[in-house]
């Protein structure tokens, strides 16, 4: 139990964050939120309710007394005494339990929001494209906020939406290890999940989706959050056997298992493909980058090179500003990887990893207003210039109020957790705005990254800490302000500037040194 004092009140709550465990009294406590110090999730302190996104659920919330001095929590079922009052200097106003007495089963924070559930009369139809995050917390926020009628998820995937971070990072699992509902939890809620049924025309005059086994169905209103496809790498050689992309659980567990004490080829240096290289075992870290993408780039200075570095230390060799030119094989197996520089690299699994792009081909030839890219235009309202259909996640390109309200895709598992949440209040006519601060989180040989914010245009940094000492905080800075920051065993950091630039409140340059 975390005891919480804010101001001259009590708020007692559970101590860990439903996403990934990260202990709350570390954490960031501005006002009635307290934000994360791993991933940036907030929760509402009086009523324990989820405000910001990675986590889905919200913690438990306990009754709190204040009697002679003393602070007593109530809870129910069973009972567990706790020690006296400790010393209460804490900075984040997270203070330590008084001696209390508890009556509940104390061995889980998390606590499900409340939903309605399906009601047969309703016969308003929401139908959800794509089974990721946004249309997870698009079903899950019209629940919540009172909607009864039918829902509908339709995904070309075979699985319920699943955790897509740890892909790249714990490569043992199965698909239901990392499932973020099961499907008896959809189906309680009455919440229809159809797998293996991909989308390929919409027809927006009259309300219809077609699918690729020839049905159809009708909407009341739409959302599309169909994702992003991996770059297409167009090389002679790509169809071979053991060239691999990485989206599914599936794919996931075969690069381990194909990779393992083998030569591995990685195409592409973005934190996803640096990260699978972390991962994978000792003898197939003999990996190769073939060029450094901007995704990388965008963090700037010095600080790229440190995954470099930490990466060459364990033995992974890096082929930087060159290109892929030709995979060649054996028995229809991929043996070499030949570069444009003429070098030839052993490759006895290659992984591609070259980006993304919008999976919105299958509205080609409708009126949705689409950028140069394919992504779908979007208001912050989540509102496509279709009425009645909305946009959520990686397909997306959408307002940034930190870009002074210009355009942008961001896809990372928050943003697009917010998109959806906002989408399904204003599918409910609440006419919301969009208001979150983007958080970006990795894991790097066990160190973990954190970036919160939108650097895009940035100036000039501010470092804080030494990298070469893997400790470390930079800000990003454009026009004499603050508009990301980065961190390396620093936390709360990052979720302090998160919680600062959620408020609207600007960081100059000079605050930052």
């Amino acid at each position: 139990v975390l005891l919480v004092r804010n101001r001259k009140e009590f708020h007692a709550l559970g101590s860990k964050c439903p996403h990934y465990g990260a202990p709350l009294s570390k954490g960031v406590l501005r006002g009635e939120r307290l934000r994360c110090p791993w991933h940036g999730a907030c929760f509402n302190i009086r009523t324990g309710d989820i405000e910001e996104y990675p986590s889905l659920d919200c913690i438990s919330c306990f009754k709190v007394t204040v009697e002679d001095g003393k602070v007593f929590i109530t809870a129910k079922k069973k009972v567990l005494t706790l020690p006296a009052v400790l010393s209460t200097g804490s900075t984040l106003g997270c203070l330590p339990l008084a001696f209390c007495t508890l009556l509940q089963d104390l061995e889980s924070s998390v606590r499900v929001k409340d939903a309605s559930r399906r009601c047969l009369l309703n016969q308003n139809m929401m139908l959800l494209l794509g089974g990721g995050v946004a249309s997870l917390v698009c079903a899950e926020t019209l629940r919540q906020e009172g909607f009864t009628g039918r829902i509908i998820m339709a995904t070309n995937e075979k699985h319920v939406p699943y955790d897509k971070s740890k892909l790249s990072k714990v490569m043992n699992l199965t698909a239901e290890d990392v499932y973020l509902r099961k499907p008896e939890f959809l189906e309680a809620r009455g919440i229809e999940f159809w797998t293996e049924k991909e989308a390929v025309s919409v027809d927006f005059q009259k309300q219809k989706v077609h699918f690729m086994d020839g049905s159809s169905q009708k909407y009341h209103q739409l959302l599309i959050a169909t994702g992003s496809n991996s770059g297409v790498l167009k090389v002679p050689g790509i169809d071979l056997q053991n060239v691999c992309t990485l989206q599914t659980p599936e794919e996931s567990s075969k690069i381990l298992e194909l990779a393992t004490g083998k030569n591995l080829v990685l195409v592409g240096a973005s934190f996803i493909e640096k990260s699978q290289a972390s991962r994978l075992p000792a003898p197939a870290r003999d990996t190769n980058g073939t060029s450094l993408q901007p995704g990388a780039a965008c963090l700037g200075f010095g600080w790229v090179q440190l995954p470099f570095q930490m990466l060459q230390n364990k033995g992974v060799k890096f082929h930087m500003k060159t290109e892929l030119r030709e995979l060649k094989g054996k028995d229809g197996k991929v043996t070499e990887a030949v570069l444009s520089n003429g070098e030839t690299l052993p490759a006895d699994v290659v992984l591609v990893g070259i980006g993304s792009s919008p999976n919105s081909a299958f509205l080609k030839g409708t009126s949705i207003a689409k950028d140069d890219k394919g992504a779908i235009l979007v208001d912050l309202h989540m509102q496509t210039n279709i009425p009645n259909v909305f946009a959520a996640g990686d397909v997306v390109t959408f307002p940034v109020a930190l870009l002074d309200g210009h355009r942008s895709s961001i896809r990372h598992q928050q943003v697009a957790e917010a998109h959806g949440h906002c989408a399904a209040l204003n599918m409910l006519k609440r006419r919301e705005e969009l208001h979150t601060v983007p958080y970006f989180w990795t894991t790097l040989l066990g160190k973990s990254i954190r970036y919160a914010g939108c650097g895009n245009g940035y100036t000039d940094t501010v470092v804080k800490g030494s990298l070469e000492q893997q400790k470390f905080l930079i800000f990003y800075i454009r026009d004499g302000h603050v508009t990301a920051a980065a961190s390396l065993n620093c936390d709360p950091m990052v979720s302090l500037i998160a919680e600062v630039l959620y408020s609207g409140k600007q960081i100059s340059k000079e605050e930052a040194e």
